[in-house]
């Protein structure tokens, strides 16, 4: 392996050991404290944009299984672990960590105190952040100091589908907007029996309403969803015609802003599979799994909107419905993957949105 270094803007460092690609790569520095799951994360499209620092100590051991991609690539920046497995042992194991990566063209760092780096990112807040064999940390700080953090960041163009994509199913029509998608979320909605058509996140209302839709979608995705101003006036101009719609992650703060209510970003973002959040409804507590580094600002919900959801770490909002029609919005990740399936019964409330059924 190759030595390397992990450079935080503010001057932080930790030295260890590039695997993967082991090129230099630029990204905001954000924390996972999941314990498993490491290959849905790295595939996961709201992570672009991001080198990906996992609290837990021992990653890779059970190696990449295919089956479990949440994309077709591996979207974060780079990868920071204490200790990579070089080896795996699961019967669906296909490859290593090291070997994914690496086809990937993705750089990634072992040997690094994560636990140190988590506790210095809670404090600080997530940073922008560079992964190098270059060892001059003055070369390191002008280039990540002239890089790009995630506010006023979008990836719409590096994460969405180029194509209207048809799953033909015996239940209601849905149009689900590509933000970002999950592989996850597409299978939760064909699993309660939705017709699906998958469109580019850049779809027009009025090309997305000739497919006769009776609800919309609206996904995951990366970046700061106050710069999507096409899309926010794509959800105002979907909203109108009252259809059943459901966002999730990017699409709840897309919803929340079409609505006319503000975003902001949070210090260090909600990432892993542990976190609790309370139905402000029923008053139950379910555990589940984030990954988020912007929020709806739950005080400045117009009236027409009730808060569903909020988290009981820092009581950031973590969901919405409308008084008056069959719309509701998710922060956390109801489709869970990974994470605990607390809340995939989410979809199967969406289902009931629909007279028919």
């Amino acid at each position: 392996m190759q030595p390397g270094i992990f450079f935080l803007e503010d001057g932080t460092c930790w030295k260890g050991e590039l695997f993967g690609a082991c090129q230099e790569t630029l990204g905001e520095a954000v924390f996972n404290t999941a314990f498993t799951g490491y290959e849905e994360i790295l595939t996961d499209p709201s992570y672009k944009g991001q080198i990906v620092v996992m609290a837990f100590p021992h990653i890779g051991n059970y190696g990449i299984t295919l089956e479990d991609k949440e994309s077709s690539e591996c979207h974060v920046r780079g990868f920071v672990v204490k200790e990579k497995s070089s080896y795996f042992s699961h019967r669906r194991g296909k490859r290593t960590l090291e070997d994914f990566l690496k086809e990937s063209g993705v750089t990634g760092i072992s040997g690094v105190d994560t636990r140190a780096v988590v506790k210095h990112l809670r404090n600080r807040g997530a940073l922008r952040s560079i992964l190098s064999p270059e060892t001059n940390l003055d070369i390191l700080l002008r280039k990540v100091q002239s890089s790009h953090g995630m506010a006023g960041s979008s990836f719409l163009d590096e994460v969405s589908t180029r194509e209207v994509c048809h799953y033909e199913n015996t239940g209601p029509r849905i149009i689900l907007y590509d933000f970002g998608l999950k592989h996850s979320i597409l299978k939760s909605l064909l699993h309660q029996k939705f017709e699906v058509f998958v469109v580019p996140g850049e779809t027009p209302a009025q090309k997305a309403l000739s497919l006769n839709p009776k609800g919309f979608v609206f996904s995951n995705g990366p970046g700061d969803p106050a710069v999507l101003f096409d899309q926010i006036e794509t959800v105002k101009k979907l909203l109108k015609t009252e259809f059943p719609a459901l966002g999730i992650c990017l699409g709840h703060q897309l919803l929340g802003l079409a609505f006319g209510g503000k975003t902001y970003k949070l210090k260090f973002g909600h990432r892993g599979v542990n976190h609790p959040v309370k139905n402000l409804q029923t008053g139950e507590v379910s555990i589940t799994s984030h990954n988020h580094g912007f929020a709806v600002d739950m005080k400045t919900l117009p009236i027409s909107l009730i808060p569903a959801y909020q988290s009981l770490y820092d009581g950031v909002l973590e969901g919405f419905c409308h008084r008056d029609f069959p719309c509701a919005a998710v922060q956390f990740h109801p489709e869970a993957a990974p994470g605990p399936h607390d809340e995939n019964r989410f979809f199967q409330k969406f289902i009931e949105f629909f007279p028919e059924i």
